[in-house]
């Protein structure tokens, strides 16, 4: 019979604000713990009762679908009470600062906070602010760590294991935190990353981070174990980073021809939302397994899990998320 038994977890201090600096056998840890949390979302009653007593906020500066939602019904499957607060709603619309914000809901009781901003940065400011727990759900351009551990969760329940996989992020890597999170965690588990994008969709120092790059899409997921397609952020579009839409999706967009003739045995990943007919065309008619919907099904696990080793146990053990306030940025 398989171990159902909790995880350790830890209570006091430390915060989810990166991936930077983050071992394998921490990223091991927090995908087993998820593992053990998996089966509640198929139970007749989707509940343990291990956070209850506790509250979570979800202060969402941009808009979100997945990630809000996700944390959400994670901390309520964890018997957490939820708070979601809208900024176009609350006394943000006044000038209140981000600062004040928060210390505002921390004097409210909250034992955590979950925080998507569009600058970079913000949820390593607002957790040098604030007592209580501290999840960055996406900060600006910088990272998303809860969505990558979701990726490899999902890579990992699909392919049996990480280490030695070939994995290709293909798509808007300039403005993704997304890929920045993924290459942290996937190089640290062991995974060859590439990246496939024209080179305006390139950051600057990409030759110091640990992957291989392409310009071409048949050349980039040659052979791929997974191939994972970015939104490509259509908002900046008209600044000059591609020649237009239609261009970009004859080029970089991912089809059962490309697919099937060059990664045939590739999962495909998206961290949504997808913009259908750009970064992926005629989905189904893939022969590849698509686990776009498996993402979001396993992130809400991830998250329990996130959620549970950050406010649900005893101080005295490790941390297991323990990560300085400010890593290093790739």
């Amino acid at each position: 019979m398989p171990d159902r038994s909790l995880p350790a977890a830890f209570s006091l201090g430390p915060h989810l604000l990166s991936l930077s600096g983050m071992s394998k056998e921490r990223i091991t840890s927090i995908l087993d713990a998820a593992e053990t949390f998996l089966d509640v979302g198929h139970q007749t009653v989707k509940k343990v009762p291990v956070l209850r007593g506790k509250t979570l906020v979800n202060l969402f500066y941009e808009s979100s679908t997945r990630t809000r939602s996700s944390f959400e019904i994670a901390a309520k499957r964890l018997s957490a009470d939820v708070i979601n607060v809208t900024p176009s709603q609350s006394s943000v619309t006044k000038g209140e600062s981000l600062s004040d914000t928060v210390r505002t809901i921390e004097a409210l009781g909250a034992d955590g906070i979950v925080i998507r901003h569009a600058s970079s940065g913000a949820a390593a400011f607002v957790a040098e602010r604030v007592n209580c727990h501290v999840v960055n759900g996406g900060d600006g351009c910088h990272e998303h760590p809860t969505q990558a551990l979701l990726d490899l969760f999902t890579i990992r329940k699909k392919k049996g294991h990480i280490d030695g996989l070939s994995v290709a992020i293909v798509g808007d890597i300039l403005h993704s935190r997304v890929a920045r999170s993924n290459v942290l965690a996937l190089s640290a588990m062991g995974a060859r990353i590439r990246l496939v994008a024209p080179p305006t969709l390139l950051p600057r120092g990409i030759e110091g981070w640990p992957v291989t790059v392409h310009h071409r899409l048949d050349r980039g997921i040659e052979g791929c174990d997974v191939v994972m397609a970015l939104r490509l952020q259509l908002e900046r579009a008209s600044g000059g980073y591609i020649p237009s839409l239609s261009e970009y999706a004859s080029l970089y967009g991912l089809s059962a021809r490309v697919l099937e003739r060059h990664a045939p045995e590739a999962v495909v990943l998206h961290p949504g939302p997808v913009n259908r007919g750009v970064e992926i065309s005629g989905e189904e008619g893939f022969r590849n397994e698509v686990a776009i919907l498996d993402q979001v099904e396993f992130g809400v696990s991830v998250r329990m899990a996130v959620l549970y080793l950050l406010m649900g146990g005893r101080p005295e053990e490790a941390a297991l998320l323990s990560m300085p306030a400010r890593g290093e940025v790739l």
